[in-house]
């Protein structure tokens, strides 16, 4: 009775304060979802915006009222900065929550109406101007007395001028755009011919996602770990009580070394490499940054830290960050609950010493993505079948998608957010592990089976990692699980089992009082099953509801309910449970079974068929040393050569722009066009 006592003493002041009656949401996808959640607790009503092929998109759905913007790119629909204020008009929306790349111009237009009642959630457009600028954000960080890293303060002119800064500073440097973000725009070069290359597609990268083609170079930290702090900070502006104080908190750090392209993969808080001191002094240099601009609302500084715990600026992100959750589940703040109340003026409930650090929370970033591809080139499609694993304890999953959503070209590949919470990391990652194999996402690629190596990994689960984690870890590009002896043969029994269990299915008469002219005498199965390079012979034998079944000259014992019908199996194998997936299954014994986080094909044939499919003759296979083909889908933005030219092995031939961002693609051989 006091625990509920006290929850609901809490909903009454988190009720009684006034702050919006309709707030807009400038923005799509989970992020979308959840600013809307927190505004229904709130009892604020939400007007979505959307893309014509975002029509049926879930926060659409979600919202009380939803209007059209434009056609689907974003530069002519969720960038629109004038459909997005007739909108605004339109709805009598108090307030507005937007795509950080619009901020700047759009929070000036929205202060020339503060006299109709329009308030940002957010900081005001000089924070948002000043962190949104790389350049001029390092130049304010150093005035902060903020660590940052070594580089040329200034913008670079064209390629020239970056081979001679890049000499200057020192190979290796890092190319990054100015109004960046999110990975966009960013190149490592280690030499002159990388960094002319790096300028030329950072700035038309640039350029595409924010509208900024302007560049800035510094050091590359090699090896560095990439440590945030979260802040929350009221300025003086909304209480005039607090003009000689300020209001400021940092809410603990958050891990984000596991990357891809420079963008994350895999986020956690806390990190298991900060101590005390160092925590606590990034977040004060966290906060005076904030306090350098007069930052009012929730926010992200971001540092890379190296191996001796030194520390340096990177960026400060203005906006709800994707990997707020892990920050949430370990201080039971409702971040966007906060932003919002700031925007109306109230003043921070709480004081630095009441910032706890609750647990462990790690997040994993689903994306419709091929992992065998360079760690994740998109992938897009129709999700024919999709459920999130809710049912599995301390899960939460952010997501703007549902069975029957479309994963399209346009847009960010992000499936959704999946998070753990654990007493301690230990707990946190083994839930995540369960998580990802009970997540059911069919109809596209996705990097499940990615993330999930990575949570298993011995050097992970020590926290000996890095920016270069998956570079280091998988030197070869990203193979999938490799099998031990004993997952190899649990696979092959559970194949095996299954393909007995759908046999035994198929005889049976459901619904009608049919009886068998005779009862079969069969007591076991002897099959071959193909998996990789390997045939091997597996004989399977029934036992109840249970099989016995003999690999390599090893008896195990396989239990389950053989539902059939469900996306998800569970299966124990001498007492050892696994969760499967069978993805597709054929006449030919051609099967997909997800096990172990990555999809293994087998061929599963009776010893008969097995010695009379060598009679059968192979596809020869396609001949593509010839032929240049996208590995993604996309639109071509460049060619550089035309019919007749004799190109070289690695010259370029054309550019791919798939979801913002630009890939060259290069010839695999010498030849004539």
């Amino acid at each position: 009775r006091k625990t509920c006592f006290v929850h609901l003493s809490r909903s009454l002041l988190f009720f009684s304060l006034q702050t919006f009656e309709k707030l807009l949401i400038a923005n799509r996808g989970e992020i979308a979802c959840r600013v809307i959640k927190t505004c229904k607790k709130m009892g604020i009503k939400t007007v979505a915006i959307h893309s014509d092929v975002d029509a049926n998109a879930v926060h659409v759905k979600m919202a009380d009222e939803a209007v059209c913007v434009g056609p689907a790119p974003t530069s002519k629909s969720y960038l629109n900065m004038d459909a997005i204020m007739e909108v605004i008009k339109k709805t009598r929306a108090q307030a507005v929550s937007l795509n950080e790349s619009i901020c700047c111009s759009f929070v000036s237009s929205l202060s020339l109406q503060a006299s109709e009642g329009v308030t940002f959630i957010g900081p005001d457009t000089h924070a948002i101007q000043a962190m949104g600028d790389k350049i001029e954000s390092k130049l304010l960080a150093k005035n902060a007395k903020v660590n940052t890293i070594p580089g040329f303060d200034g913008v670079v002119k064209d390629a020239d001028e970056a081979v001679r800064i890049a000499r200057e500073i020192g190979y290796p440097v890092m190319i990054k755009a100015s109004a960046g973000g999110g990975g966009k725009g960013m190149r490592i070069a280690w030499d002159d011919e990388e960094t002319r290359e790096g300028f030329r597609f950072s700035s038309q990268e640039a350029a595409s996602s924010f509208g900024d083609d302007r560049l800035l170079i510094e050091k590359f930290i090699d090896n560095p770990r990439h440590i945030e702090i979260q802040v929350c900070i009221i300025n003086i502006i909304y209480l005039v009580l607090a003009d000689k104080h300020g209001n400021a908190l940092w809410l603990n750090e958050r891990e984000c070394s596991i990357q891809r392209r420079n963008q994350k993969v895999v986020e956690e808080a806390p990190s298991t490499f900060l101590d005390p001191e160092t925590r606590r002094a990034m977040g004060e240099q966290a906060v005076a940054l904030a306090k350098a601009v007069k930052y009012s609302s929730a926010g992200t500084v971001e540092f890379l830290v190296d191996s001796s715990k030194n520390f340096y600026f990177l960026e400060m992100n203005t906006r709800l960050q994707v990997e707020h959750p892990v920050t949430e589940c370990i201080t039971g703040l409702d971040l966007v609950q906060e932003m919002i109340r700031v925007a109306k003026g109230y003043p921070l409930r709480h004081k630095q010493a009441d910032i706890p650090i609750n647990g462990w929370a790690v997040e994993c970033r689903v994306y419709a993505e091929d992992p065998y591809k360079s760690f994740g080139l998109p992938s897009i499609g129709k999700l024919s079948q999709y459920q999130e694993p809710l049912h599995v304890p301390g899960v939460r999953v952010d997501s703007g998608i549902q069975q029957g959503s479309d994963i399209s070209i346009y847009y960010d590949p992000m499936i959704s957010k999946l998070i753990t919470y654990g007493s301690n990391r230990a707990e946190a990652l083994k839930r995540m592990e369960e998580a990802l194999d009970n997540y059911v996402i069919r109809g596209v690629a996705h990097n499940i089976s990615l993330l999930r190596e990575v949570i298993i990994h011995p050097r992970f689960v020590k926290g000996d990692i890095s920016t270069k984690f998956l570079p280091e870890v998988y030197p070869d590009g990203f193979k999938g699980h490799k099998l031990t002896d004993l997952e190899r043969r649990e696979l092959l029994a559970t194949a095996a089992s299954l393909y007995v269990a759908e046999q035994l299915r198929s005889q049976r008469f459901l619904g009608t009082p049919r009886i068998p002219i005779a009862k079969s005498k069969r007591s076991i199965w002897e099959l071959s099953v193909r998996l990789g390079d390997g045939i091997y012979p597996v004989a399977v034998s029934k036992d109840g509801t249970s099989f016995s079944v003999e690999v390599d000259g090893m008896k195990l014992n396989v239990t389950s309910e053989w539902n059939l019908a469900s996306p998800l199996l569970s299966v124990t194998i001498d007492g050892t449970q696994r969760t499967i997936q069978r993805l597709s299954r054929n006449a030919s014994g051609d099967t997909s079974i997800q096990f172990l986080g990555t999809v293994y094909k087998l061929q599963i044939l009776t010893k008969v068929a097995a010695e009379l499919s060598k009679y059968m003759p192979e596809k020869a296979a396609e001949d593509t040393s010839s032929i240049l083909r996208s590995p993604m889908p996309g639109a071509v933005v460049a060619v550089s050569v035309k019919p007749g030219d004799t190109v070289s092995e690695g010259q370029e031939i054309c550019v791919i722009e798939a979801m913002k961002m630009q890939n060259s693609m290069i010839a695999a051989k010498t030849g004539k066009v």
